[in-house]
């Protein structure tokens, strides 16, 4: 461990009368936003503690507030209650669980069997919950809405912005237009998404189910294909379709093609990262971001 991003985390944390056991502390530096420690405070109580990696952190952070407020009620799992809320740190009690999965070196480091039954149909459940939220319930609460139209303009908007600075492939960009114009993939309404549902994200327990959410920086009312993409991609064509069911049975609502949307949105997820890229202005995420819109130039 880096002494100096030790010194860091213990630092900021006694400016909040957090006092901390420096030999209990882990950082993980894996994440895009944030800087994530884990330790025990005197009493032996396990904290999480985020640090903010950029300023355009700083000004979503107090967005997520409002949306864990909102959820909270809703989901039978946890989701994370901060107890310090500060430009300079955001830490909360750790929920109960282990993530189903992490990543180490870029490689996914499983805790979890990704094609699980038994987690399938808990996804679904926890989606349907979710997604029953009312729309204007979370507008009132300052949570972004997107309409249908609006989700689908704002992908037509970054895919040539993307396109306007990176070399894409011209199979991508076929693609991506193509699903743009497929008027039936699209759903006609919007709901209360997370946005990065995947096992990263999720907490289970020791017998397999879903105990907490975490990292809910990108919820908000948008397409609730979003929330299905990962699982189509991660646990395979059966997972996605207990989930799917589990969801249905739960009071979700599908349309026909939703297996094919949420395929296409996994698809384009290289225009999110090189969306990403531009934002943050840094050199490595726009040659990884270069990487995965033009595979064939890097090889």
């Amino acid at each position: 461990m880096n002494s100096s991003s030790l010194d860091d985390v213990l630092e900021r944390a006694a400016w909040h009368g957090l006092a901390l056991n420096a030999q209990t502390v882990e950082i993980n530096e894996s994440g895009l936003d944030f800087t994530v420690a884990l330790a025990d405070d005197a009493a032996g109580d396990r904290w999480v503690l985020r640090i903010p990696r950029r300023p355009d952190v700083v000004e979503r952070m107090h967005q997520e507030a409002r949306i864990l407020d909102l959820v909270r009620p809703y989901l039978s799992p946890a989701v994370p209650d901060w107890i310090i809320q500060a430009e300079e740190l955001l830490a909360y009690r750790a929920l109960p669980g282990r993530p189903g999965m992490n990543l180490l070196g870029g490689e996914p480091q499983w805790h979890m069997d990704p094609e699980s039954p038994q987690f399938a149909e808990e996804l679904g459940r926890l989606l349907a919950q979710l997604h029953s939220i009312d729309p204007e319930e979370a507008r009132a609460a300052g949570v972004e809405v997107r309409t249908p139209e609006q989700v689908r303009q704002n992908w037509q908007e970054e895919i040539e912005t993307v396109a306007a600075e990176f070399d894409v492939a011209a199979d991508l960009l076929r693609r991506w237009r193509g699903w743009l114009d497929a008027d039936q993939l699209w759903p006609q309404s919007t709901v209360m998404t997370h946005g990065e549902m995947y096992p990263a994200h999720v907490l289970l327990s020791e017998s397999g189910e879903i105990t907490g959410v975490l990292d809910w920086t990108t919820a908000r009312v948008d397409d609730p294909g979003r929330d299905f993409a990962y699982q189509f991609s991660i646990g395979g064509q059966e997972a996605f379709s207990r989930t799917v069911e589990a969801y249905e049975q739960a009071g979700g609502e599908v349309w026909p093609h939703l297996a094919e949307h949420a395929h296409e949105i996994w698809a384009a997820s290289p225009v999110a990262y090189g969306m990403f890229a531009l934002t943050t202005e840094d050199p490595q995420h726009r040659i990884a971001a270069a990487a995965l819109l033009n595979p064939d130039a890097t090889n």
